[in-house]
């Protein structure tokens, strides 16, 4: 018998997204729905064979790994998943597989551009503040800015990044960019300006980032960078939340000097209950919602099921 643990499934709908009973017989599925922490992780994922990871919901690190020896598979959505120590798992001769992401679901923007040009709608149109304040009782409490001539300053200019320039320049936005190893050529391909990162933060209407955590990337907005946007200005992260230091972020939004935030990741996820971010009206929150959608879940789910009847047959794919 091979056991098998999805997990993290928050909107209780991978058991209907995927033909799991194809596994056949000799193949049990649970499915857990909560988050959980290390202990529970391990106390719960003890006899597992398989683990079915959606993208970076639940850390696992070498100490949790250790104390799963049954493990054989682990099969994340997506091909790459940082909440992994993936050196381990190749060490300890355990398989690793991926599946497509929602960002290969075809022509247009991807779902992850969708929310950042939400959240940026949201916050430069005040759609937050204002929905509460209507429900409060009161009408019109400030003024919307507007997008026509303001400029957009990307951080990061790669497939993401480069999807955000059509709607910006469909609003009348002027368009920046910059990171570490971006080309002129590179710009010149997508149609914006290059500039350094000082100048975009100075300059930019609204700051929207577009880069994979990693060394370089963690904490690369700090207090003095938030220091350096307009006190108009507004910043969206649809990327990773500790791309941004979240202590600085908390205390720029309450007393400047940044208008807004529009953010769908965290530091910690999902967002603990009393963090000061839910207290903010200044911060647009969604619950990383960049790669949530049935039609992408449908296609992340059936390869993990097509994952684990490879492993089984002895012939994997998607291996990372």
């Amino acid at each position: 018998m091979t056991t098998v643990a999805v997990l993290d499934d928050y909107l209780h709908r991978a058991d209907t997204f995927a033909d799991w009973e194809s596994l056949g017989p000799d193949v049990t599925v649970t499915f857990f729905h909560d988050p959980m922490g290390e202990e529970e992780l391990a106390s719960h994922l003890a006899d597992a064979d398989v683990l079915v990871l959606m993208r970076e919901r639940s850390r696992f690190p070498r100490s949790l790994l250790q104390r799963l020896p049954n493990l054989r598979l682990v099969v994340t959505t997506g091909m790459r998943n940082a909440s992994l120590d993936v050196d381990y798992l190749h060490e300890r001769g355990v398989t690793f597989c991926g599946t497509g992401y929602a960002g290969q679901r075809g022509p247009g923007v991807s779902g992850t551009v969708e929310v950042a040009w939400a959240l940026i709608l949201s916050a430069v149109k005040r759609v937050g503040i204002e929905d509460r304040a209507l429900r409060a009782g009161r009408w019109q409490t400030g003024f919307p800015g507007e997008l026509a001539g303001a400029t957009l300053g990307l951080i990061g200019l790669g497939n993401l990044g480069s999807q955000m320039v059509g709607p910006a320049r469909a609003f009348g936005m002027d368009v920046i960019a910059w990171s570490a190893n971006l080309t002129d050529e590179r710009c010149a391909e997508v149609g914006v300006r290059r500039v350094e990162l000082d100048e975009l933060l100075r300059t930019a209407d609204v700051v929207s980032i577009h880069l994979i955590l990693g060394r370089r990337s963690r904490g690369l907005l700090g207090a003095a960078e938030l220091a350096r946007m307009k006190p108009t200005a507004v910043l969206v992260n649809t990327s990773r939340g500790p791309i941004v230091d979240e202590e600085a972020l908390v205390a720029a939004l309450r007393d400047g000097p940044i208008a807004a935030a529009g953010l769908d990741v965290y530091d910690t996820e999902p967002l603990p209950a009393g963090h000061p971010l839910l207290g903010l009206d200044r911060a647009i929150l969604s619950p990383h919602l960049g790669y949530v959608s049935e039609p992408s879940f449908r296609l992340m789910y059936g390869q993990v099921v097509e994952d684990i009847d490879a492993f089984l047959a002895g012939s994997p794919i998607r291996v990372i």
